[in-house]
């Protein structure tokens, strides 16, 4: 106790009594540590202190033989005054401590601004919105194929520049907006003075032109790139933004050249992203590329229990299987069952039991089951594998041409009852023969794990149609 109010006075008479009792009385705690001065404070206002009395309280510690740490402390008690700082604009802290410097220098005060002491109630703060609150890693669930893409994750929150840039690839609702928050999350958590940026791509966007058009780049390139982690999602929507592609290239040269983390989310792997350029593709392929796969039904299980354990909602054990092997994979498709069966059950006042979960969920589970048709199999095969219907129905034997083809005839045979002259006809051919002999080809594709061309690159026949498939759930 004796050092802490030697502590106390002395900082109290470096910065000026009251510029002391508005910044270091409640909120802010200070104790010896070991061979340490541990200053502890919330987020915000410890970052105020330590740009602001960095040399005071560096002094003040050597003064009495001791190092300088500063730590994040959330549960650390704030008055009145530290909640106007935590919601205060950087000029109002700014304009605050003004006031208390001229409190302490009364010559050079004006008379008109006069400190508010802190037992006295300030003027409200601002409204802001809450923060959102962003997923953890903790909380992702990861079938077998998907623990790469988990760890990789995990390696860039820990290890940031290690796998730069790292990109996670997969269709809506595998879980790439959850594992970039998680990233977010974790690096706040554990290193909370690093500076992280998480975007969404539309948000790198709309802020890039506004510094066109207002401030300049600048201020802009000087918030995107010197931070420790970029965070950008949904990197697809950058597609023939040329101007903006151009600036993203030259920000992830600068922050990897630094030796930082720069992790990409897509809904597509890099090769079908050809309207982001040959510049932005050759550099997220020159990192790491994770895939996410569909949830399996054991994951599934999973993150209904999850969920339903954060909306303390008591759901049987025999109910959440059902549900698991009847429902798809998308996360946002199981919250939604689960939210239809609490409304449900509150609306009744009827207890959520299997019976109950098929009455409810009925009209769900068939429309997430609605049956494939031979035109959705095309689209999906020219959507994936980036060909048009003209090319399916055209003459040319390049592989380019006849494997998409080929795929179309292999997938209607597999989820269709259309018949062989049917799904002729759709691709341009004459006989039904043609069929067949596609559908063995690809099996036999498939039992020697051959590979295809896909945009710029090869593809495996397998991975080629499970992205497909993927395609057909999510349509």
């Amino acid at each position: 106790m004796e050092i802490v109010s030697a502590v106390h006075r002395a900082l109290a008479g470096k910065v000026g009594h009251q510029r002391y009792a508005v910044w270091f009385g409640r909120g802010v705690r200070m104790e010896p540590c070991g061979k340490t001065l541990r200053i502890a404070a919330a987020d915000t206002r410890l970052q105020f202190l330590r740009r602001t009395f960095h040399a005071e309280l560096s002094e003040t510690a050597r003064g009495i033989g001791l190092e300088l740490e500063f730590v994040v402390d959330p549960a650390v008690a704030a008055d009145i005054v530290s909640c106007h700082i935590k919601d205060a604009a950087p000029q109002d802290l700014s304009r605050a401590d003004s006031r208390a410097k001229s409190a302490d220098h009364p010559k050079a005060a004006d008379p008109v601004l006069q400190l508010v002491p802190a037992s006295q109630e300030l003027s409200p703060a601002r409204h802001h919105q809450p923060r959102r609150n962003f997923a953890s890693l903790g909380g992702f669930l990861a079938s077998e194929p998907n623990r790469v893409a988990l760890s990789a994750a995990q390696t860039a929150a820990s290890q940031p520049g290690r796998y730069s840039p790292l990109t996670i690839v997969g269709p809506p609702g595998t879980g790439k907006t959850h594992l970039l928050e998680g990233i977010w999350r974790q690096i706040r958590t554990t290193r909370a003075m690093a500076r992280v940026v998480y975007l969404s791509a539309e948000q790198f966007t709309n802020q890039f032109l506004d510094a066109l058009r207002q401030s300049g780049t600048p201020g802009f390139r000087h918030k995107i790139r010197n931070v420790e982690t970029l965070l950008v999602d949904d990197v697809q929507f950058f597609g023939g933004k040329q101007s903006t592609i151009v600036e993203l290239v030259h920000t992830v040269d600068a922050i990897v050249r630094n030796g930082r983390q720069v992790v990409f989310a897509a809904d597509r792997p890099p090769a079908e992203l050809r309207a982001l350029g040959p510049e932005i593709v050759a550099r997220i392929s020159g990192g790491l590329v994770c895939t996410l796969e569909p949830a399996d039904c054991a994951t599934r299980l999973g993150i209904l229990r999850q969920l339903a354990a954060h909306q303390g909602l008591a759901v049987p054990s025999d109910v959440l299987e059902w549900m698991a092997s009847q429902l798809s994979g998308d996360a946002r498709h199981l919250a939604g069952a689960l939210n239809l069966l609490r409304a449900g059950s509150e609306a009744h006042e009827r207890p959520i039991d299997l019976d109950f979960a098929h009455i409810t969920l009925c009209d769900l589970i068939h429309a997430s089951r609605r049956p494939i048709r031979l035109p959705d199999i095309v689209e999906a095969v020219c959507d994936v594998l980036s060909v048009g219907p003209d090319d399916l129905k055209s003459s040319s034997k390049s592989a380019a041409s006849a494997l998409p083809r080929m795929l179309v005839m292999f997938l209607a045979r597999k989820w269709t009852r259309a018949a062989l002259s049917e799904i002729s006809r759709t691709l341009g051919r004459k006989s039904h023969s043609t069929v067949l002999s596609a559908q063995q080809k690809i099996a036999k594709l498939l039992a020697a794990g051959k590979s295809m061309p896909l945009g710029h690159g090869q593809c495996r026949v397998e991975d080629a149609i499970k992205r497909i498939e993927a395609h057909l759930r999510l349509a």
